[in-house]
């Protein structure tokens, strides 16, 4: 039986739609000791469509990151295995740290998609001061493979 993999995949139109609608992007970075370094992240997308979040810039997922910048990351949802979907994007991490400024751009898109965060009622000093120990991470990728089960009809 020739594989069906193609197609459960999304279109580009789709894998656009599913990750501005997302919500706990699953991060991996390659941890100290070889094993895959995993966090929840909330994210946002710039405006070339690619992934981005801050975080801690003494973080563990920064110093993995420093040390070697490949990350891979994962939305996924659905409960019976008819509802499946995901996506996971292979790439390559963006650092910018110490840029207050760009810090501050993607922490003020968080409250639109995530209401009642950690941002929503900081005054300015507040926010500066946090995003002084903060920094951006952008991913450009490498590779993007998806799966939407949906498309199977409820039949495997």
């Amino acid at each position: 039986m020739p594989s069906r993999r193609k197609s459960i995949e999304m279109t580009e139109e789709e894998q656009r739609d599913y990750l501005a609608n997302g919500y706990t992007l699953q991060v991996a970075s390659n941890g100290p000791r070889g094993a895959p370094h995993l966090a929840a992240m909330w994210y946002s997308l710039d405006e070339e469509g690619l992934i981005q979040f801050t975080t801690f810039t003494k973080s563990q997922k920064i110093v993995n990151l420093q040390r070697d910048p490949h990350i891979t990351c994962m939305l996924e949802d659905g409960k019976a295995y008819s509802e499946l979907r995901g996506l996971v994007v292979e790439g390559t991490a963006e650092l910018t740290i110490g840029d207050v400024e760009a810090t501050l751009a993607v922490m003020r898109r968080s409250p639109e998609k995530y209401p009642g965060g950690a941002n929503t009622e900081q005054s300015e000093e507040q926010a500066r001061r946090i995003a002084s120990k903060r920094c951006v991470v952008k991913v450009r990728p490498s590779k993007i493979y998806s799966w939407d089960h949906n498309k199977l009809g409820g039949v495997y």
